[in-house]
């Protein structure tokens, strides 16, 4: 039985007239140029919220894949808009590689270089010569490649390090935001990494890049995943002592269906057996610890507890997609049933039947926080977009 032959429609629907159309109506800024920093969910704007190179990426992610996906001459017109955007004013020029931040006005407000973000540009610029063919836009990928592994990558323990400096420099605080850790490495950048060579490989399949990523997956099997607790460990100094006892049930759901993405681009049987045992831990943890009485997931736990019992919009969209994964790899109809639950909580609770888009945060009791930006630093269409395409692609092919 195919259990997302009708959720497939479903979720089209939801992409091609509710979140595509709201990006490409509120995204961009045509008095400064780029996009709105902050959009609020009544549709205010915050003129003076700093521009994000995360955004700006993963817009061009989003519209990237959608006119790859559809042909659409208006998606490729937003992913067009994205690409001058990222390769314009958040490209430095001198050193290299896109500046965290900028002011309203298009100068450099960070100027920093997170790995993170470099990742990023990698999986959207990647995604936009999937669709386009471009080759400014390739070459400009592989040069952030070589950028990370001359500056990022630990020759000694593996792995890649947070982020550098303007020049590539040493950088005293790598933090992603204020409520991380100041570590030396942490789960979210090398999985994102991880996540734009998976993608890198697909339009430049170079043998040191091929080595790079398998190299990455084998390390986040080895040293991220925590076999004994089935979850991400998340926090890391060089020689990857684990620095923080939480465990993110969005990102290990997340990582389950990336790292088995990451497998399948290679084509070694005996590597797929080696990473099918965190991919299949990581969704039976978050499975049994990690969702709420209606199936929704919940954000943080603790050892033996709950330590955020929020509802993220984009945890719960990272488990339509790892849970399809898990059922797709053993036939458990349990995953199937939590898919449905999950996007049952989404079309409850999360999108926005007034202004468009989805809400992005909820408490346990499914009550939105005004407080939470539609658009902002982090808050962008390319985690629930991309659950839609994931599903599409899948209720299709089973």
């Amino acid at each position: 039985m195919n259990y997302f032959h009708d959720l497939s429609p479903r979720l089209r629907a939801e992409l091609t007239e509710n979140i595509l159309p709201f990006w490409m109506k509120h995204a961009p800024d045509p008095e400064h140029g780029g996009f709105h920093g902050a959009i609020a969910n009544d549709l205010r704007v915050f003129p003076e919220a700093p521009r994000s190179a995360i955004l700006c990426a993963r817009i061009l992610w989003t519209f990237s894949a959608a006119y790859r996906h559809f042909g659409a001459p208006e998606y490729r017109q937003m992913a067009d808009y994205a690409y001058q955007t990222l390769t314009g004013p958040f490209w430095d020029l001198e050193c290299g590689g896109v500046y965290w931040s900028l002011k309203p006005d298009g100068t450099p407000l960070d100027p920093r270089k997170h790995h993170y973000a470099q990742a990023f540009a990698i999986y959207g610029l990647s995604e936009y010569v999937r669709a386009t063919q471009s080759a400014q836009a390739k070459a400009l990928a592989c040069e952030l490649f070589d950028l990370l592994e001359t500056h990022a990558f630990d020759p000694v323990h593996g792995g890649y390090t947070e982020g550098s400096s303007r020049e590539w420099g040493a950088l005293a605080d790598m933090r992603l935001s204020a409520k991380d850790l100041n570590s030396r490495k942490s789960m979210n950048t090398l999985l994102h990494i991880l996540e734009a060579y998976t993608n890198l490989l697909r339009i430049w399949d170079e043998p040191r890049l091929r080595h790079a990523h398998r190299a990455l997956l084998e390390t986040f099997a080895e040293k991220v995943y925590d076999s004994q607790t089935g979850h991400l460990r998340l926090f890391f100094d060089d020689a990857w002592n684990s620095l923080l006892p939480l465990d993110s049930y969005g990102h290990d759901i997340e990582a389950s269906w990336l790292m088995w993405e990451a497998a399948t681009m290679h084509l070694d049987p005996a590597l797929h057996e080696r990473i099918r045992p965190a991919v299949l831990g990581l969704a039976e943890s978050v499975y049994r610890e990690g969702r709420d009485s209606d199936g929704s997931l919940l954000y943080e736990g603790l050892p033996g507890k709950i330590h955020d019992d929020s509802k993220q919009w984009w945890a719960q969209v990272e488990a339509l997609v790892g849970f399809a994964n898990a059922y797709e790899l053993t036939g458990d109809s349990k995953f199937a049933a939590a898919v449905e639950q999950v996007w049952r909580f989404i079309e409850t609770h999360l999108i926005d039947r007034v202004h468009g888009d989805w809400f992005k945060e909820t408490d346990r009791a499914g009550r939105v926080n005004p407080r939470h930006m539609k658009a902002g630093f982090w808050d962008c269409p390319y985690h629930h977009s991309r659950a839609c395409f994931e599903l599409i692609e899948r209720g299709a092919n089973l």
